[in-house]
């Protein structure tokens, strides 16, 4: 089986990098490039300077000094060149990011000792930590705000937390207990899981048998039922995304691709997911609605039956291709429900796929799932079928050790009051260059 950091990664339209291209080769350096050159390395040194202001201003304790205070207060004169070739700046990012009523203000990382690391993301890194006062273990998510803003990823990051807020009644979706934030970074604490990723058991034991499989996507079709009841679209469901708890019950994390607001029969047409798991719509982009989560739902139980997505290839376009195209091939060593369900989830037509007319209804009632209790499974009072016997919160056999063998960053625990306390002046202006916005400079120097 491929190892996870070999397989593709989520995509999005709008997440795609800029394209650079390399300087031109060698030339004689004039005095007009001298003067260009150091110009733009003065209005580097003026964007440093204006972060380090900015962090001033997000700092409640220099805020109180007079002296910062009238600095702040300073309004540079308009430059008029400047102001008719550069377009108007953002918000700060503390304007940007309001973690609303999950917030908690008088949280800080210091309150935490952060033990390992146990995830990584494109912002950020989800660390195990222990809180100090209650001794009680969280992951806590840590984002940075430079990274986000960078990839204008905030409503993603905004859509994670309302969808997380919203989590709290049900036991197949993993919980958000509060969030908060820094000058540079946003901090989710969250239900510590430590029975592993599925895709790391898939990864171990190949395939599972259909009972387990069974187990599991019940589990799994629940959360997902119950995030369309909130007209929430999932649209990343992968074995990576699903996590085990220390009894085997299934755990959706990571909702940065959730869509929230889209009705019943409600489409939206953003381009994402992961491209195993693509449905068709999606890579035709066009207007799609929630069934794209039974079509995920259908490449995940394929997934565990036969140890690869349906319609794999190293090749990712030849991926799509079958996709869009290859029909559904299903090798015998399954029952005739499997057979029937999987047909049913991964049919390219949205119209015509399980799910389409009455959501989760349909797959609750299909005879796949006739062994459910569909009661008792929600109450956690089926056993799961595999235990991951994990001895305490320390136990991290089921975490991948890429993750629990980093180091964890200092600056991790580390609040920005203190930093600035004891940093130099360069250090701190040159720490977060083009971070954050504040007016430009070029009249004071």
């Amino acid at each position: 089986m491929k190892p996870f950091w070999l397989r593709n990664a989520p995509q999005c339209d709008h997440l795609s990098e800029p394209t650079f291209t390399r300087n031109p080769g060698h030339r004689n350096v004039s005095m007009k490039d001298t003067t260009a050159a150091l110009t733009s390395f003065m209005k580097q040194r003026r964007m440093g300077l204006n972060d380090f202001i900015q962090r001033l201003a997000t700092s409640a304790y220099t805020c109180k000094h007079a002296e910062v205070q009238s600095i702040l207060n300073l309004s540079p004169p308009q430059d008029a060149e400047l102001m008719s070739t550069t377009p108007s700046p953002p918000p700060s990012p503390t304007q940007q990011i309001n973690l609303g009523p999950s917030s908690n203000p008088s949280a800080k990382p210091n309150d935490f000792h952060f033990l390992k690391v146990i995830g990584k993301g494109s912002f950020g890194k989800v660390l195990l930590a222990r809180h100090r006062q209650d001794d009680r273990f969280y992951a806590v998510k840590v984002l940075q705000k430079k990274a986000i803003l960078k990839k204008k990823e905030e409503k993603h990051i905004m859509s994670e937390r309302n969808v997380l807020l919203k989590n709290v009644k049900h036991p197949f979706l993993v919980g958000l207990h509060y969030s908060f934030q820094t000058a540079d970074k946003l901090y989710f604490v969250l239900d510590y899981i430590n029975g592993g990723e599925l895709f790391y058991h898939l990864q171990r034991e190949r395939c599972f048998l259909e009972p387990r499989a069974r187990f599991y996507a019940a589990e799994i079709a629940s959360a997902l039922g119950y995030l369309h009841s909130l007209n929430i679209v999932y649209r990343d469901l992968k074995p990576e995304n699903i996590l085990l708890d220390s009894q085997g019950h299934v755990v959706l994390t990571d909702f940065g691709l959730c869509k929230e607001n889209i009705e019943p029969n409600g489409t939206t047409s953003t381009f994402c997911g992961t491209p195993e798991y693509l449905a068709p719509e999606v890579l035709h982009k066009q207007p799609y609605d929630r069934t794209v989560d039974w079509w995920c739902l259908g490449a995940v139980l394929y997934e565990m039956l036969y140890g690869l997505p349906p319609f794999y290839s190293r090749n990712t376009a030849e991926m799509y291709d079958n996709i869009l195209t290859k029909p559904l091939q299903l090798k015998p060593n399954i029952s005739n429900a499997a057979r029937h369900l999987l047909e049913g989830l991964l049919q390219k037509d949205r119209t015509k796929r399980l799910g389409c007319a009455d959501d989760f209804m349909e797959i609750k009632n299909h005879m796949f799932f006739s062994p459910i209790n569909w009661d008792e499974l929600n109450a956690k009072k089926i056993t799961p079928p595999f235990n991951p016997n994990v001895t305490g919160p320390n136990d991290l056999r089921h975490f991948d050790p890429e993750f629990t063998d980093e180091p964890v960053p200092n600056s991790i625990g580390c609040s920005p009051d203190s930093v600035l306390v004891t940093a130099s002046i360069t250090e701190a202006a040159e720490a977060f260059v083009g971070f954050s916005y504040a007016p430009s400079m070029d009249s004071y120097l």
